[in-house]
């Protein structure tokens, strides 16, 4: 595996390969690996030939009461992770490779981002867009691998993808989970002993909600209100959102269609730590 940290440099790998007919797989993260990312690489392995990890902890995602300078971080680990698990590159540029001085440009999709995420951290998804096309044009992968766990997002980076004429597919992965349901996320780290015992009820809450959609609830904001009579059994739980989308446009229809496919999304606090999960469901 080799590691890469210049733009350009990576730029000439990737012509090299395409020249060669390879198809390359892009990996994007930002890093202290777990073994939800290492699924990724994993699936990556099964579309590509060549295997991009990118590694960056993108500051203009980030607000300025959130944990940039916090997050976690372990470059020889998520190195030593990356090779075992089949990566043939890991692209590891630094800030100022990637914003250097002046630097003035944005990439901002609407519609998707104007809900859940988008509100209650304004910005964050133009800086998720704007890196995504900054790697994307870094990389030049024909596939890049996202994580269902983050679903908002994938499907912004959908949209993206679809809108600016990438000629590259979006792979959705299933989210990882811990044995006892809690989503794998590096800012469980974050979590101390008792939130740690109390995070799987967030996933265990959304388990409810698709359950009464199996049982033939429609109404949106019935369900809504299932999820978050759940969450709120725990005082330790302070909800940013719970709500139920169509799983391909995020509209919110006041009843469910039968067939339609629909995703409940939730972000809470647990003490300081912010988790985000999702479930996605068909209405019978």
């Amino acid at each position: 595996m080799e590691i890469v940290e210049t733009v350009r440099k990576m730029q000439e790998i990737a012509n090299l390969h395409r020249n060669e007919k390879k198809k390359i797989a892009c990996v994007p993260t930002m890093g202290y690996l777990h073994e939800g990312h290492l699924s990724l690489i994993k699936i990556a392995r099964e579309y590509a030939n060549i295997v991009i990890v990118t590694l960056f902890v993108n500051p203009t995602q980030f607000g300025p009461n959130e944990d940039y300078a916090k997050y976690p971080r372990n470059k020889e680990r998520d190195i030593q992770l990356a090779q075992k698990f089949g990566a043939n590159y890991i692209f590891i540029p630094s800030v100022e490779e990637m914003y250097p001085d002046n630097y003035t440009t944005k990439v901002i999709v609407k519609k998707f981002t104007d809900k859940f995420e988008g509100i209650f951290r304004p910005g964050h998804f133009d800086g998720v867009t704007t890196i995504v096309t900054k790697l994307f044009n870094a990389t030049k992968p024909h596939f890049a691998i996202f994580g269902q766990k983050d679903y908002q997002q994938a499907l912004v980076v959908k949209q993206l993808v679809k809108e600016l004429l990438f000629d590259l597919e979006i792979i959705v992965a299933p989210t990882i989970r811990e044995p006892d349901g809690l989503a794998m996320s590096s800012r469980n780290v974050y979590l101390n002993e008792v939130e740690r015992k109390i995070a799987p009820e967030i996933y265990k809450s959304l388990l409810t909600g698709a359950e009464s959609v199996l049982n033939g609830e429609r109404h949106r904001e019935v369900i809504n209100s299932i999820v978050k009579r759940r969450l709120n059994q725990f005082k330790e739980f302070k909800i940013d959102y719970v709500a139920c989308a169509d799983a391909k446009t995020l509209d919110e229809p006041e009843f469910f269609e039968p067939g339609q496919t629909i995703v409940i999304l939730t972000a809470v606090y647990l003490g300081t730590t912010r988790l985000i999960d999702n479930i996605i469901v068909t209405v019978p």
